[in-house]
């Protein structure tokens, strides 16, 4: 049996299956649907104001916050030293040889970034992501330039005037300018700020930095400015991944339907109930679809592209006080909930749940641990490396000398003296090129402030007793003025 279907693409009937397969129209490629954001006012966008202003703040400005160190040490508050190979934060100072400190902030990144997800879905997408904060700023430019929603829209539709011409080329200079700054930012944080300003603005800056301000503001333009919602839709993977992290009691930006449907308008609504017949709260207005930037109906369901910014639920609610009906027809809630109502039944919030708690623990856990080794960590340090080729050397009085590479760290702001010495094979000496023997066998290296210095060392014994082929044996290097004391551990080898 055969069935007359149409085709839409050519607009001719013919005969055809009665059940085309599924997806065989589809096209392989949707072309962007330009969506226009409505400005909006209320809770969630009086919280999206804060946090766009504290955090774009302490990004731009934070460079030039001062911090004392002391003599011989940088006074930028927060300094990636590449050259010198630190990170300073405030009081702390992280060396190479502390990467285990980054390792514990991506792990608390990560867990604060699950507990977000399970509290709240994807709360950091819609507050804290920096494409989000970027674009809420690109977006209010758009707006200061080119007006509002319907005013970009009229203006879209129509040809480009003079004026037009005008309002777009100043929104797209606020947003060179804008990016630019974003990108110059960026790069105040790997050298001294204020000098920095100076050398980009007089052109003797190096060429690395005019080469990363540069590719920050292409990208910081093209993202924040061009592609936007794309990026949400397209680029990002945490949509994808945080789909696996949720559960059923995880908060998200909800239509509630069991208060909604059926929809319809505020006419259609009064009939119905004068009828006796149901009708729901939402008129059908799209103010919740205007106001989203990403252009979601947040009515249809969840939605990969629903940053959960809550800008739908501050234009639901100002509908809502407008035609005299309870808020939070849109609002922060769980599906089970609606059922949970469609049942008679009260709602339930489960924020303190196994997932949560873990989640909390690993942060404290992961926290107390970084805490704990800044508190104890020694301003002291040394490394030892055995040479390989030879690994000893017989002497001409039958002594054994092995060879080490050492190296002295000294954390301090100060000039420090150490002074080094062995513990191994019975009567073992020290001897440390460039060194000073002093009495008692120790040997005193002076290691300049907030430095690290390699030393040839030399360790000369009697040969080991037996068929013994090695034994250990511990350098020890001690701060003379303070006292602290850092130790490594090898081994003395035979020929």
């Amino acid at each position: 049996m055969t069935a007359i279907v149409v085709d839409h693409r050519k607009g001719k009937a013919g005969p055809g299956p009665a059940e085309p397969p599924p997806g065989d129209d589809a096209p392989l490629y949707e072309a962007r649907r330009k969506i226009y954001p409505q400005s909006v006012s209320g809770t969630y966008r009086r919280v999206r104001w804060i946090v766009l202003l504290v955090t774009l703040g302490i990004y731009y400005l934070l460079p030039f916050v001062r911090w004392d160190r002391g003599p011989n040490a940088p006074d930028q508050a927060v300094l990636i030293d590449l050259p010198a190979r630190r990170f300073y934060f405030f009081f702390i100072e992280i060396w190479p040889q502390e990467i285990y400190f980054f390792t514990g902030l991506l792990i608390l990144a990560s867990m604060a970034l699950f507990l977000m997800n399970a509290l709240a879905g994807r709360v950091w997408c819609g507050y804290l992501c920096p494409q989000t904060v970027w674009t809420d700023l690109f977006l209010a430019i758009e707006r200061l330039c080119e007006g509002d929603r319907r005013e970009r829209m009229l203006r879209d539709s129509h040809p480009l005037t003079a004026g037009g011409v005008a309002r777009k080329s100043a929104k797209h200079t606020l947003w060179l300018i804008t990016a630019w700054w974003t990108g110059g930012a960026w790069v105040l944080y790997f050298a001294d700020a204020p000098t920095l300003v100076v050398e980009l603005a007089t052109g003797e800056a190096p060429l690395i930095a005019y080469a990363a301000i540069a590719t920050l503001t292409f990208t910081t333009y093209s993202l924040a400015g061009l592609m936007r919602e794309q990026v949400c839709l397209y680029m990002c993977p945490w949509p994808r991944i945080q789909a696996a992290l949720t559960d059923e009691d995880a908060l998200n930006v909800t239509y509630r339907v069991d208060r909604g449907e059926p929809r319809g308008s505020l006419k259609k609504a009064a009939a119905l109930r004068a009828a006796g017949q149901p009708a729901g709260d939402c008129i059908d207005c799209g103010q919740c679809v205007a106001v989203c930037p990403t252009g979601v109906d947040i009515r249809d369901g969840a939605s990969l592209g629903c940053i959960q910014c809550g800008l739908c639920i501050d234009a639901c609610d100002t509908v809502m006080r407008r035609v005299g009906q309870p808020e939070r027809l849109i609002a922060y809630d769980t599906d089970l909930n609606i059922q949970r109502r469609l049942r008679g039944e009260p709602e339930q919030f489960r924020l303190i749940r196994p997932r949560t708690i873990l989640y909390s623990a690993i942060i404290v856990l992961v926290g107390a641990i970084m805490v704990y080794a800044l508190a104890v960590r020694s301003p002291v340090g040394v490394a030892v490396q055995h040479d390989r080729n030879p690994v000893a050397v017989i002497l001409s009085d039958g002594e054994v000398r092995n060879g080490y590479a050492l190296r002295l760290v000294n954390k301090a702001a100060v000039e420090t003296t150490f002074l080094v010495s062995v513990a191994g094979p019975a009567g073992a000496r020290l001897d440390i090129v460039g060194g000073t023997l002093e009495e008692g066998g120790a040997v005193s290296v002076t290691v300049g402030p907030d430095q690290t210095r390699e030393l040839r060392a030399l360790v000369t014994a009697a040969p080991l007793p037996g068929k013994d082929t090695s034994a250990p044996i511990v350098f020890r290097a001690v701060d003379a003025v303070t006292g602290i004391t850092a130790a490594v551990d090898d081994t003395f080898r035979m020929p």
